[in-house]
């Protein structure tokens, strides 16, 4: 996993100290907001709507039960005892006090975290397949090109202050599971027919006020090239960037403005300066990093899981959680266990302070002490022998983590929205809980599939409205709040921005709207048919017919 070195330490304790004195010189007055807002923003402390809030790094979504003890810790002692898990894998404080910020730093910093670089404008934290590593399609361990990209940009120079935030994707699987198209560059780590490994390099991928998906500018790079390659795409963003206009300073907007090809040129011709520099990865280096990464002395196990079989059979409780919340593993005798963090009626990505706990001796017990946040704001354990899948349930069971829902319809993505942010224009989280407590039986969430709602209480879509099976988009129209729906929306290799349908809905029928949507796609699909196949099948005019029918 993440392997904090003496450099971090070093860098993050002297940040810690000089945030220190700057939250003094805000408190005595020496500093005004103004002056003190690109300070905190350095160090991913927010202003919200009633309260800062401080976003954590997680590098690549990976984390120790010690790690995530301290969160909850942290929690408890500085906040309201509880914290929210995000879709870029990081995890956020909603209610700190800016005097105790410091000092929550350094308890971060005592156990190798911190909160740098996950705000402001900056390359972000490098976010991944939260079952790398371990699933059986996977080539090639995206984790261990996040971590040389990680050590790359981190208080990189020329990168400290682009034109925005900034946000790279790795994934090293058939099936991408981390939405590489929808980022600002994506990368797909492949062998070539030659034997090499390289990367597919996308870029110009986002959501927000323009949806985008990325264009492949780069069919194949080398691995030794990474770096310069990079580097190479952000000297041609931070010289061409918008710096005007922060809603057109996004990558994705200078690749659509400029066309791909002409930014694909600028690129090639700023790399052919760097590509033998120093930025060319020795294969040693890589060959170090990936030492961090090797798999764990797994036990060997050959001969089929009586147990675990048996205990589905017997169970109907662990059987549906099965179905939804056990990926596979290339070990035999091995499964990742998804814990959903989507109980209904509770607030999606939320825990507290005693499940963190929970959860972390759940990890020491089952899974070599680690954990995984996933994209859509849950968590995993890695390594679990199937055989301890049962008790690990019966576990989950005891702190009320056991929802059976993962990919299922209240398997909602959420942003905080007007709870919360300042920039919400409409709330989202009472809608997701509404969906949820609609669709509550978990016999009809199964008779329905798989099927992802992703909700945003305004334009800047953190929320990924726009890649959601159904996406829900919350807007203030005439001091109402209303709300928009797009339909077919996907964040894997097929990657698509949903189709918007229509006109909105208000707060009162937004979920009414959502019920029909379902009730048309069980009417018109086939046998074993998932909704976002039969939407591609069928296209959106059926389900618009449905949704603004007139009741006479």
């Amino acid at each position: 996993m993440y392997r904090y070195d003496e450099y971090d330490e070093t860098l993050v304790q002297e940040r810690v100290d000089q945030f220190r004195g700057q939250v003094a010189r805000r408190l005595s007055g020496e500093l005004t907001e103004n002056q003190f807002r690109p300070l905190r923003l350095m160090n991913g402390l927010y202003l919200q709507l009633h309260s800062y809030m401080l976003r954590v790094a997680i590098p690549y979504g990976v984390l120790s039960s010690t790690q995530m003890h301290r969160l909850a810790d942290i929690a408890r002692r500085y906040d309201k005892g509880y914290g929210h898990f995000t879709t870029r894998q990081n995890f956020q404080y909603n209610w700190p006090r800016l005097e105790d910020t410091p000092d929550i730093l350094q308890d971060l910093a005592d156990v190798e975290m911190h909160a740098i670089q996950t705000s402001g404008n900056c390359i972000r934290n490098v976010t991944s397949d939260e079952f790398a590593g371990v699933a059986p399609d996977e080539t090639h361990d995206p984790r261990i090109a996040c971590e040389i990209i990680r050590q790359w940009s981190s208080f990189h120079p020329e990168f400290s202050f682009l034109p925005r935030k900034f946000k790279i994707a790795v994934s090293g699987a058939k099936s991408d599971r981390a939405a590489i198209k929808v980022h600002d560059i994506g990368l797909r780590q492949y062998q070539n027919e030659d034997g090499e490994t390289g990367y597919e390099v996308m870029v110009g991928g986002g959501q927000g006020r323009t949806p985008m998906i990325a264009k492949t500018i780069r069919p194949f790079l080398l691995e030794k090239h990474l770096l310069s390659y990079l580097e190479a795409i952000m000297r041609v963003y931070n010289r061409f960037g918008r710096r005007d206009n922060k809603y057109k300073a996004r990558i994705k907007i200078l690749v659509h403005e400029m066309g791909a090809a002409a930014f694909s040129g600028l690129v090639e011709e700023e790399w052919e300066q760097l590509k033998d520099t120093s930025l060319q990865l020795p294969e040693a280096e890589v060959e170090r990093i990936q030492s961090y990464f090797e798999p764990p002395a797994y036990e060997d196990i050959n001969e089929p899981v009586a147990s675990f079989e048996n205990k589905r059979t017997e169970d109907k409780g662990f059987a549906a959680w099965v179905n939804t919340s056990v990926f596979p593993h290339k070990q035999a005798g091995y499964a990742a266990a998804i814990i959903s963090l989507k109980p209904i009626g509770g607030v999606p990505g939320d825990a507290s302070a005693e499940q963190m706990d929970a959860i972390a001796d759940l990890a020491d017990q089952y899974s070599l002490g680690e954990l995984r946040v996933t994209h859509a704001q849950n968590l995993v354990l890695a390594y679990v022998k199937k055989s301890d899948l049962y008790a690990l349930w019966q576990g989950l069971v005891e702190a009320d983590l056991a929802t059976a829902n993962q990919g299922l319809i209240t398997d909602i993505i959420v942003c905080p929205g007007l709870d919360y942010c300042q920039l919400a224009t409409a709330r989202s989280i009472p809608i997701a809980q509404e969906i949820a407590e609609r669709f509550a039986d978990i016999r009809r969430q199964h008779d329905i599939g798989n099927l992802y709602v992703n909700i945003s209480g305004c334009i800047n879509a953190c929320g990924h409205h726009h890649v959601g099976h159904i996406g829900i988009l919350g807007l203030e129209k005439k001091g109402q709040e209303s709300y928009q729906i797009t339909l077919g929306g996907r964040a894997d290799e097929h990657a698509a921005i949903g189709e918007r349908v229509g006109p909105a809905f208000s707060y009162e029928t937004i979920v009414d709207a959502v019920e029909t949507i379902v009730d048309t796609y069980i009417g018109i699909r086939e046998t074993d048919e998932r909704f976002i196949d039969t939407l591609t099948r069928t296209g959106t005019d059926v389900f618009k017919e449905a949704l603004y029918a007139d009741p006479a």
